[in-house]
């Protein structure tokens, strides 16, 4: 995880192979994800963007780069889902700004990829 002044913490063999940094914008802040979201690295996603948006002022966007994420499974997806309806109920923006192939199509099949799109 990350400090609210975007340091990261590089992917340990314990986060299940995840990377995730986070970095202030004027905005809120971008979340930046490298490596696998399966169920082996669900709970770091979750805790990375709890603490994310616990960090940031009220109403503060959140975007995510998930253009390094190599594999992404229904796990990964429920974690991205659940992030988004906490940030919705927090009044916040949650988006994905850039995806993976592999995530990209994943959002696409599923009908997710619209959720993500930045408008509430």
């Amino acid at each position: 995880m990350t400090s609210r002044h975007g340091a990261s913490r590089p992917a340990a063999e314990n986060d299940g192979g995840i990377s995730i940094s986070v970095r202030p914008n004027d905005d809120g802040a971008a979340v930046i994800v490298c490596g696998e979201l399966d169920i082996e690295s669900a709970t770091h996603l979750r805790t990375a963007l709890l603490q994310t948006m616990e960090a940031c002022v009220d109403g503060a966007a959140l975007t995510m780069d998930l253009s390094q994420v190599t594999f992404c499974d229904s796990t990964g997806l429920n974690e991205l889902l659940r992030a988004r309806r906490r940030a919705l109920n927090e009044h916040r923006l949650l988006t994905i700004t850039t995806a993976s192939p592999q995530v990209t199509r994943l959002l696409e099949m599923t009908g997710a990829a619209v959720l993500f799109a930045g408008e509430v």
